[in-house]
């Protein structure tokens, strides 16, 4: 899966037939904040936002933020991987 990050536009996003699965976050401060995942139906249950997720939150790890989550599943997935806490 190739993942693409839009820095510009605080979205990282995927695309696997024909549907495109994204993130999107905003930057406050010292701290990155998932916003929203959106998987579309077809594409759902193959990890995809899990990978989505992963790769905002190694982006912040890697430039020194903090992360945060409003998204609902971003929360819960920061709450199963402590270690971006």
């Amino acid at each position: 899966m190739e993942i693409h990050h839009d820095i510009e536009n605080d979205r990282v996003w995927t695309e696997s037939d024909g549907q495109t699965a994204s993130v999107e976050y905003e930057l406050t401060g010292k701290t990155l904040n998932i916003l929203h995942t959106y998987v579309p139906a077809p594409l759902e249950g193959q990890g995809i936002a899990s990978k989505l997720v992963k790769y905002a939150y190694d982006f912040a790890k890697q430039q020194g933020l903090k992360t945060a989550a409003t998204c609902s599943y971003a929360r819960i997935w920061l709450d199963r991987h402590p270690e971006y806490n």
